[in-house]
């Protein structure tokens, strides 16, 4: 972290500006007027964050570094409105705006710079599968919230999360090392290692490098209850990776950006711990679980992407062209506990029989190409537009492997008992428009619209022991669907000054349907195929500042209404997606920044969010009627953030950093067998550092208190005994040193 030059505090307040000036989050300067100013791309084109009609939160670069924060678990608690449903590193749901029912096609849409990651369908798992990429020389996390179908198009219901990444610097050599060590209560010691090294090869050509190492240390316990294994400190994970950029600046108008981005996360077993069924704590004075069979599961990313542009003048033409894959293996217990028995009496020979445990191999893979083409306007004060046209191909592929074999072994027992694989396709094409026009110096109108046409088609194999999970062998007849939806946006906005604008935004969002892969044999009424859901979200705001910014405030009110809510559920005995009706959310968020005096920076954030079902589910499939509370979704998220810092003398600055998060209670998942509501907690973590010209030292505490916040699960399970349910949990007391160097 380069010190020589000292970066201002932020201007608005819809950036979580957690410290004190060197401390910022994401800025590109200052105004005609002096005052520092935020640039995002949240449109895809550059403006400020106070131009923007609409709810955007920013974190920069070096926040997440002084927050030791580097996976969504870390950070996404800090943005107003975002929840996050996670148990194992690399397998989580984001959720905005509490638009979520716990179905298998993600809410949220996840971008990084100009490739969109993950799968547009239900059929690849992509509702649970978010790319939780490290933010190791990143530039900012861009948060939109509310439907961005008109830019963004699918999967986009309650918002984007984007990851915008560092350029190549063609003026400067310069590099950067990290490395760091923390301790997790009751568990293990995690290392990390990171560095970056940009390098100008002439004034036109510069290569960005940057690579990463984190081993998170285990903290729990299966303690050999009911059966279970006896291990200490099984939820250990480690991720690795890097990004390779180049940036070509071949003309004064034409430029090329390559780049290339590989990650790896590997975990042991999940976070998710026992708790009793009725009150919901954690059963043991410690974090245990229990494990009947060994669990491993490993997530690949790797992203490909060339953006070009061209500036024509009047016009800039751009070019994104992507290739991504994620690809996910796990290794886990399939029902050993409530099955092992049943399955070894009938194809083990009796006494003695041997021990037998049930395990599940899964590989979930998806390939993703996009191309997008815009053309946007230039240098016209009264009317800025864009239009562009987009393509996507995705292929999906998730087969399940069930064995019996030998505690601690992988070579079956007993003849496979299932082998199924489901392969799915789906193309995209979309055309998209988009103005901004300034009737006043004043008053503006931003619309725009989008037309989307996906096809879809799957199949599913299976095959295995007939009459135990699975029926004879069998490929099931491909199934297609096929549908056009149209999404749009209005959003107006006046400036009563310089420093405080209002902004109304009217907006429409999908999510794409899709087909269902059942067997011929289905009995009638088994969908085949299930629709796009959409919301339409009205929402009013307001962004301010005072002068010199020492106070800023962003808030917003909205109300979304949900239609033809996609719901999983069994129907006739078969596994489907459906459409289930509506619902509605109604919520504000605000974000307020004081900076009193020189040095000092206090920062909160607040959300409530109040979302329910309009209409009632089938009981006996869904388990969810009209009125009750959308799954992991709190009615009240609240944060607060200080952080002083002061001159040392000969260039050194030191820091104080401290924030509080707090979550009231949350109802868990649809299901015929009821739902639970998890208690409300909070988090308090701490930070310290001295930073010298080029170099820096920081220790931090994250989750101070030790508190145990339950973020998944909940439902009744046949793996685990009765009386006992299992729920994901935020990580424990964890406390660590960093230390940076910069030349």
């Amino acid at each position: 972290m380069h010190h020589a030059t000292k970066i201002k505090l932020l201007t608005s307040a819809a950036v979580l500006a957690f410290t004190a000036p060197n401390f910022a989050m994401a800025q590109d300067g200052a105004d005609e007027d002096g005052r520092d100013t935020i640039v995002v791309t949240a449109q895809k084109r550059e403006q400020t964050l106070q131009e923007v009609p609409q709810s955007i939160s920013v974190v920069g670069g070096d926040s997440l570094e002084r927050l030791n924060a580097t996976s969504f678990q870390d950070y996404l608690a800090l943005v107003p409105g975002l929840q996050l449903v996670q148990d194992t590193p690399g397998v989580g749901r984001l959720i905005l705006r509490g638009v979520n029912t716990s179905g298998v096609a993600s809410t949220v849409a996840v971008y990084v710079d100009e490739t969109p990651f993950g799968s547009s369908t239900g059929l690849v798992n992509a509702g649970i599968l978010a790319g939780d990429f490290d933010t190791f020389d990143v530039s900012r996390v861009e948060v939109l919230r509310g439907p961005q179908g008109t830019i963004y198009g699918a999967n986009a219901l309650g918002g984007v999360l984007k990851f915008v990444t560092n350029e190549p610097d063609t003026d400067e050599f310069s590099g950067r090392v990290r490395a760091g060590i923390e301790a997790v209560d009751g568990g293990e010691v995690g290392y990390s290692g990171a560095g970056v090294l940009n390098v100008p090869l002439g004034d036109k050509l510069a290569i960005r490098g940057s690579g990463f190492y984190r081993q998170s240390g285990g903290y729990l316990d299966s303690t050999g209850a009911d059966g279970s294994d006896v291990a200490e400190d099984i939820n250990g994970a480690e991720s690795y990776g890097g990004r390779i950029s180049a940036l070509l600046n071949a003309t004064d108008n034409f430029s090329i950006r390559l780049t290339v981005v590989g990650q790896n996360l590997d975990t042991e077993e999940g976070s998710n711990i026992n708790i009793d069924a009725v009150t919901l704590d954690p059963i043991g004075p410690d974090l245990t679980r229990s494990r009947y069979a060994d669990a491993t599961n490993k997530v690949e990313y790797r992203l490909y992407n060339g953006t070009a542009e061209w500036d024509l003048g009047a016009v800039t033409l751009t070019s994104a062209t992507s290739y991504n894959t994620f690809d996910q293996t796990i290794h886990d217990d399939f029902m050993t506990f409530s099955l092992a028995g049943l399955v070894s009496s009938i194809l083990l020979p009796p006494p003695p029989v041997t021990p037998l445990e049930l395990v599940l191999d899964q590989e979930t893979d998806q390939t993703k190409f996009t191309q997008e083409i815009r053309l946007a306007s230039n240098g016209n004060d009264q009317l800025e537009w864009l239009v562009g046209g987009y393509f996507t191909k995705e292929t999906g592929i998730i087969s399940q492997l069930v064995n019996g074999v030998a505690p601690g072994m992988t070579m079956p027992l007993v003849p496979v008992l299932a082998d199924v694989a489901i392969e799915s396709d789906y193309k995209e094409y979309a055309g998209f428009a988009n103005a901004t026009l300034h009737i006043t110096d004043r008053f503006d109108v931003t619309a725009g619209g989008r037309y989307s046409h996906n096809k879809q088609s799957a199949f599913q194999a299976t095959d295995g022991l007939p009459g135990l999970f699975v029926g004879p062998p069998e490929v099931f007849p491909a199934i297609d669907s096929s549908e056009g939806v149209f999404t749009w946006s209005v959003a107006p906005r006046y400036e009563i000054n310089d420093l405080t604008a209002f902004y109304a935004r009217v907006a429409k969002g999908f999510r794409p349907g899709g087909p269902n892969v059942l067997s011929p044999t289905a009995p009638a009424g088994t969908p085949l195929t299930f629709n796009s859901d959409t919301v339409l979200s009205y929402e009013f705001g307001v962004k301010s500042e005072t002068e010199n910014n020492v106070f800023g405030i962003d808030a917003s009110f909205y109300i979304i209404d949900w239609k033809d809510v996609q719901l999983f559920a069994v129907v006739n005995g078969f596994g489907v997606n459906t459409n289930g009706g509506g619902a509605k959310v109604i919520g504000g968020e605000v974000t307020a920044s004081l900076r009193p005096i020189e040095g000092l920076s206090l920062l909160f954030n607040g959300a409530y969010a109040d979302a329910e079902l309009t209409t009632d589910t089938d009981p006996i499939v869904v388990g969810a009627l009209s009125g009750e509370t959308l799954p992991f979704t709190p009615k009240y998220t609240a944060s607060v953030s200080g952080d002083y810092e002061f001159p040392l003398g000969n260039a050194t600055i030191g820091y104080v950093g401290a924030t509080g998060r707090y979550q009231s209670s949350q109802t868990t998942g649809f299901s015929p067998a009821g739902r639970n509501e998890f208690p409300s907690y909070g988090v308090l973590d701490l930070r310290a550092g001295v930073e010298f010209e080029r170099f820096a030292i920081e220790v931090f505490a994250r989750n101070l208190t030790n508190s145990t916040g339950l973020t998944s699960g909940g439902t009744p399970s046949t793996n685990l005994p009765g009386g006992i349910l299992s729920a994901g949990v935020i990580r424990p007391r964890t406390v660590g040193v960093t230390l940076t160097a910069a030349f």
